[in-house]
């Protein structure tokens, strides 16, 4: 059993948790990892499936946001245009979203064939952070297999930590990796749940704070180091999932508050951040071309959407805790020693 922020005493925010408090609370969502250990390679590939049948055959409800654009991802602009998701999200290292997007194509190829379903084109959805700090990154160890057997392990109650695409990930200076929460809310009678899974390699130690705790001062103290002036590096990616009836435009509003949990935490989106959202609802599926020319959707008032944006925020923060604790410490290619958050509390 992994020890996650809440073993130690620590809650983030008022609102309920789903039952594992994790983005699979979401009815139907499940999550993969393929770890790549070995020499010189501290890295993987992180699956998120949204649901079990066939994406392209009937899509999702997605947006995307772009808090700060120093990444390198795959497939946000026709998310943007459309408003829609039809393969899984695939999370890895900086130079290995190439390769996975390829893997998801004939992924996404061989399911359509399976199904019958015509296919001319397709568009996967691959996030990533750079984990060059520990992984001898050009190697490109990222292949078909490792995407396959990610989305073989898919289940409901995954490890976070340094597992995945967060294997060789950093965060606030201490280890990264996965890492996942989720809220429900009552709307109208009806129970709706948010879930969040981040990639986290961003932000500097000095800033990272705790609620009312500069725990990364007090790191740096316990450290006999003095406070420097750092900069807001790496990136992290922010996957939001729901089963909430909203457009696409209500889903694009939801996830920009990924960026206050960020905020709470200490980070300010540097310039060589790559922060970036990306978000699903399981309600309102996208059928074929072939359906009708007008179809009818159900979707929350704006006002219903205040209630989402606070679960955003909450499950945010937590699960870059939840990343950071989760994490074992490790060595840098350089021989560095990179810290978890959990030696600390």
């Amino acid at each position: 059993m992994q020890k996650r922020i809440r073993t130690y005493g620590i809650t983030i925010g008022t609102r309920e948790t789903g039952k594992l408090n994790k983005i699979t609370d979401v009815p139907g969502v499940t999550v993969g990892h393929c770890t790549v250990r070995g020499e010189g390679h501290r890295t993987g590939v992180t699956v998120i499936l949204p649901c079990e049948d066939n994406m392209f055959r009937s899509k999702l409800v997605a947006a995307s946001f772009v808090m700060n654009g120093f990444g390198k991802t795959t497939g946000l602009v026709q998310v943007d245009e459309l408003g829609s998701l039809e393969t899984p999200i695939a999370l890895t290292n900086t130079l290995n979203v190439g390769l996975v997007s390829d893997a998801l194509i004939e992924y996404m190829t061989e399911m359509c064939e399976r199904d019958r379903v015509p296919m001319r084109s397709i568009n996967p959805v691959v996030g990533e952070c750079n984990d060059a700090g520990m992984n001898r990154i050009t190697e490109r160890v990222i292949h078909k297999e490792q995407v396959m057997q990610a989305i073989r392990l898919g289940c409901v109650d995954f490890d976070e930590g340094n597992v995945g695409a967060g294997t060789g990930t950093i965060c606030h200076d201490l280890k990264g990796g996965i890492g996942s929460a989720s809220r429900v809310m009552d709307i109208a009678g009806k129970r709706y749940t948010i879930g969040v899974l981040v990639q986290s390699n961003h932000g500097c130690l000095s800033r990272l704070q705790i609620g009312q705790r500069m725990i990364g001062q007090e790191i740096l103290r316990k450290r006999a180091m003095e406070a420097q002036q750092e900069c807001d590096l790496g990136s992290i990616i922010m996957v939001v999932g729901t089963d909430l009836p909203v457009s696409d435009r209500q889903l694009k509003r939801i996830i920009k508050r990924c960026s206050a949990g960020l905020a709470h935490l200490g980070s300010y989106f540097g310039h060589g951040s790559g922060d970036i959202m990306i978000g699903f609802s399981t309600a309102n599926r996208i059928s074929s071309p072939s359906m009708p020319c007008i179809r009818s959707v159900q979707m929350v008032n704006e006002s219903a959407l205040e209630d989402a944006f606070e679960c955003t925020a909450e499950a945010t923060e937590e699960a870059v805790l939840n990343s950071m604790v989760c994490a074992e410490a490790d060595v840098c290619l350089d021989g560095t020693v990179v810290e978890s958050l959990s030696k600390y509390l």
